[in-house]
């Protein structure tokens, strides 16, 4: 009498386990990655809701001492420290990647009133494409075409 197999050998065990490995060495770091550009993303959208109040204060001729003076909370959970400065908003993220923990992104405000993301300590693959050095969105005031 024949004997029929039931189930799965080891080698095929072990196989389908090397393959899961190899998936998931990839995948980690991947989303790591993205959890630290979603983070900054989220910093830069907490503070970008003050722009409006920024400019209506300092059109009035006010002198922005606090970010309660422009309607933002001086901390979030994305923000451990969020800043006002006559030239922008700055804020430092908390509970984030190791990538971009503790690091800063500000929007910056020339005198003509022309907004740009910045950071000088976020590496430039987890900055939002507005926020890149090449990107070449910043508009000119000086040419309005």
């Amino acid at each position: 009498m024949q004997q029929v197999q039931k189930g799965f050998t080891l080698i095929e065990l072990m196989i389908v386990v090397a393959i899961i490995g190899i998936l998931a060495a990839v995948a980690i770091p991947a989303y790591s990655d993205y959890q630290a550009k979603s983070k900054v993303t989220a910093g830069l959208a907490e503070i970008s809701a003050g722009k409006t109040a920024y400019e209506d204060f300092v059109n009035n001729g006010g002198t922005i001492n606090t970010p309660s003076d422009i309607g933002l909370a001086s901390s979030t959970g994305n923000c451990s420290d969020i800043s006002v400065a006559t030239d922008g908003i700055t804020c430092k993220l908390t509970n984030a990647p190791a990538q971009v923990n503790g690091k800063t992104i500000a929007l910056d405000r020339t005198n003509n009133g022309v907004w740009s993301c910045s950071s000088t300590d976020i590496d430039e693959k987890y900055l939002p494409k507005s926020c890149q050095a090449d990107a070449g969105n910043t508009p000119d005031p000086a040419n309005d075409n």
